[in-house]
């Protein structure tokens, strides 16, 4: 991770400044270390009420890229404190400290790679005075707040180390600083999940809330998969004229707005690439959120994230032919208003008539009817559906039900009933948004497909590519979006942060890596 001009630097689970034992003071336990009088390897279940830290020492030319690096993964990396060249001291958070002598261990890096450790600097107190060192939050000091929440602490019970491990997903990098997340893995019983999360959420300096609950296989939605859906869709889609499109999943019922972030920005995404195709696009959503989605779109459309605002319209369902008559010219199955409807992260209905979130928590009182739009289009000749989700309890889910009470936690109560002609299943929804723009990008920029469209008369509409280009998601676009989201309190997913992270997934180590990957194939 650092680059060659790194002496040393060095990392420590277990901060002596902030640890201590149940019974004494950090200052006695600090005084413990010094002496080499501390029988343990780490520091959990310690200095209840004191924050621990990790540490990372390094030469002072490296420094500001350090701290730009962790300000870009705050999650992985709160930084609580940032010394000064050959400060040993850290007043902020303790009082007669000395970091080369309070970590039970320090690790050596030289050129990249550890090649020791030592239970002291004092050897390198020369060497350390061109050097910063920065004080990162630690898991263990959440540790109390999970125990209050009547939780147990294995490692603490076992008197051990807490399990960690190297994930798959790229922190954000920042010059020659890299590296993938680590995390540490707690079992939580299913009962107390939500505790959890409540008791964590606010302890940004102690990493906050999970990053991930559940199976770490994005909760079974693999089993979920349809083959060649997308391509359907996409070719579905790409010869209808107007287009529906509904979100809008009021999963945080207990937060004003209760909607999550997941939805929107695929939705957006969506009606920017179908703007630039030249169809007709409104987008349907609860007459509850009505105002909210106007300013969500007014804005988008201010910052250009939107050619033009987008029709927004509700439906409630009032008469028994009230979706025909909203689908068609007085009614008229002949006449139809809409060539194809797409739902996103839309509150699908299930089998007993319920809307249910993730935890089968029933919300069906924030939801409006949309459900029946679906059903009705499909008596409605020529007129196609597509639903995308990545849980199951989704409109348009209903055509993989029976995978979904299968494979899904709660997927016997959950599950959608809904079907739609078409289903694409993604890890998060907003991913399965901008794969469908991305398809109809790559299917309009086809010769033969635009022959196609075209019936083989009058000029290829190639010359217009550039536009359909400018219509793509972006990280930019979708970073802008998601701040328009989080000023107006829409919250993640999973945790209901209203940190850049959607689904419990942060924005820039995630998200922005896949719409780059989404990007890459059009290249």
């Amino acid at each position: 991770m650092a680059s060659p001009e790194v002496k040393i630097a060095l990392e420590s689970e277990e901060m002596a400044f902030t640890g201590g034992l149940r019974s004494l003071l950090p200052l006695a336990v600090r005084n413990l270390i010094r002496f080499n009088k501390l029988n343990t390897s780490n520091t959990s279940g310690m200095a209840e009420g004191y924050k621990q830290a990790n540490v990372v020492i390094l030469h002072k030319s490296l420094a500001d890229n350090f701290e730009k690096f962790c300000r870009a993964n705050n999650g992985p990396l709160p930084l609580l404190y940032r010394s000064k060249p050959g400060d040993w001291k850290c007043p902020s958070l303790s009082s007669n400290s000395d970091i080369r002598t309070d970590c039970l261990q320090y690790r050596i890096y030289e050129y990249g790679l550890c090649t020791g450790t030592l239970t002291s600097l004092k050897e390198y107190s020369d060497q350390l005075k061109d050097m910063v060192t920065f004080y990162l939050g630690c898991s263990f000091s959440f540790e109390k707040a999970v125990q209050k929440a009547g939780v147990p602490v294995r490692n603490i019970e076992q008197k051990s180390n807490v399990s960690m491990y190297k994930t798959d997903v790229p922190c954000h990098s920042v010059a020659t600083f890299c590296c993938n997340l680590v995390v540490t893995m707690r079992p939580i019983p299913e009962d107390k999940l939500e505790a959890v999360v409540l008791a964590t959420y606010p302890l940004k300096e102690s990493h906050g809330a999970p990053v991930h609950i559940g199976d770490a296989g994005h909760r079974g939605v693999k089993h979920l998969f349809c083959q060649d859906q997308l391509l359907k869709a996409c070719l579905s889609i790409s010869h209808a004229r107007s287009v529906l499109i509904t979100t809008g999943f009021p999963t945080h019922f207990n937060h004003e707005p209760p909607e999550e972030n997941d939805g929107p920005p695929g939705a957006i995404a969506l009606a920017t690439m179908l703007q630039a195709l030249g169809k007709y696009v409104v987008i349907v959503t609860d007459l509850r959120a009505m105002n909210l989605f106007k300013e969500i779109i007014e804005e988008a459309v201010q910052q250009g994230l939107l050619k033009a605002p987008v029709p927004l319209l509700s439906y409630r369902g009032d008469a028994s032919e009230s979706a025909l008559m909203f689908l068609c010219d007085d009614g008229n199955v002949k006449k139809p208003r809409f060539d194809h409807l797409i739902a996103i992260e839309r509150a699908g209905m299930a089998a007993d008539g319920n809307y249910y979130n993730a935890r089968k928590i029933n919300i069906k009182h924030l939801v409006d009817p949309i459900d029946e739009l679906f059903i009705a289009a499909r008596t409605i000749p020529g007129v196609t559906t597509t639903g995308i989700g990545d849980g199951g309890n989704e409109l348009g889910m209903g055509k993989v039900k029976e995978a979904v009470k299968k494979h899904i936690k709660n997927g016997d109560t959950i599950a959608c009933d809904v079907e739609a002609d078409f289903t694409i299943v993604a890890g998060v929804s907003n991913w399965g948004g901008y794969a469908v723009a991305c398809s109809l990008y790559i299917l309009n920029t086809c010769e033969i497909h635009d022959r196609y469209l075209r019936k083989a008369i009058g000029f290829p509409r190639l010359s217009q590519k550039v536009a359909w280009a400018s219509a793509l998601p972006s990280v930019t676009k979708e970073e802008n979006l998601l701040q328009i989201l989080r000023h107006h309190g829409v919250r993640s997913g999973v945790t209901a942060s209203l940190e850049m992270e959607v689904d419990g997934l942060s924005f820039y180590s995630t998200h922005s890596d896949m719409i780059e990957k989404l990007l890459g194939v059009l290249h």
